[in-house]
């Protein structure tokens, strides 16, 4: 009798990254889902807005974050005229991204981790905790058409992160959002030159969102910067005063003062006249 020894089958085995991907729950459940149909559109929310292309986000804004144009253009790596002039083109076959890069005004790597950035950085302030329901559109694509498509779940895992880190820096949110005011430490700490720079521009009247436009920089590393400040003792968000409360009525005597009501006047009388008992 022969007994042919056949090795049992193997079992399947999910990759790594799909399983990370599928078992992770999410920040935001309207996000999630998407993600999970595939869906390509816009997600609007209340701090900012989402473009997916078939589940993954292929590009963020915010109007608390520079944005991509800014993040190119601040620092000279694209003329405005050539930003302004690929958008102006763009259509549904070919984006501005293809446009800059077919006209040699970027390389691809240096696109791409702008792009990056920017999406990372829109992102974190997009899927802020919001009072309102997001709201999807189908079929919607943004002009600056695809470049690196990043995974719902690795957004949503680098914006908890980095909600950590700020917390770690400094708890209290109000820097964030605040117009922010100098301070001086009796200890200063030595600053680095992103530090020093963002120090010279606080005046009392700029936000971190407004001091990273500014300056050209990600919001976010803005808001770390920020933070780090404010608990090093060098700035502080401006105390703004409340509404002025209702101005109390007037006192008895100045509308005594101020009347010309016959019988007030005669209690102004017998006022005066016990006054001078």
């Amino acid at each position: 009798m022969t007994v042919v020894d056949t090795p049992p089958p193997r079992l399947p085995v999910r990759h790594r990254a799909v399983a990370a991907e599928r078992a992770w729950g999410g920040v935001s459940p309207m996000l999630t889902r998407l993600a999970a149909e595939q869906a390509t559109g816009v997600l609007v929310r209340e701090r900012g807005t989402l473009y997916l292309d078939e589940g993954r986000v292929v590009h963020a804004e915010s109007p608390l974050s520079p944005g991509l144009d800014a993040l190119l253009t601040a620092n000279g790596t694209l003329g405005a005229d050539a930003w302004r002039d690929a958008l102006s083109r763009a259509d549904d076959q070919r984006g501005a991204a293809h446009l800059l890069l077919a006209g040699g005004h970027l390389t691809k790597g240096a696109l791409q981790l702008c792009h990056l950035s920017a999406v990372y950085d829109a992102g974190y302030f997009a899927l802020a905790p919001s009072s309102t329901p997001g709201r999807f559109r189908y079929g919607i694509a943004h002009r600056i058409g695809p470049v690196l498509p990043v995974p719902v779940s690795a957004l949503e895992r680098e914006t908890v992160r980095r909600r950590g880190l700020l917390h770690r820096i400094w708890p209290d949110t109000r820097a964030d959002s605040s117009p922010l005011v100098r301070t001086y430490a009796t200890a200063a700490p030595r600053l680095t030159a992103r530090q020093h720079a963002l120090l010279e521009l606080v005046d009392g009247t700029r936000t971190a969102p407004q001091l990273a436009r500014a300056l050209g920089r990600q919001a976010f590393h803005t808001l770390v910067d920020v933070r780090r400040l404010v608990a090093a003792g060098l700035i502080a968000p401006r105390q703004v005063p409340e509404r002025e409360a209702t101005a109390p009525a007037p006192a008895l005597a100045d509308r005594l003062a101020h009347t010309t009501d016959p019988h007030i006047t005669l209690l102004k009388r017998l006022r005066d006249a016990l006054e001078a008992l």
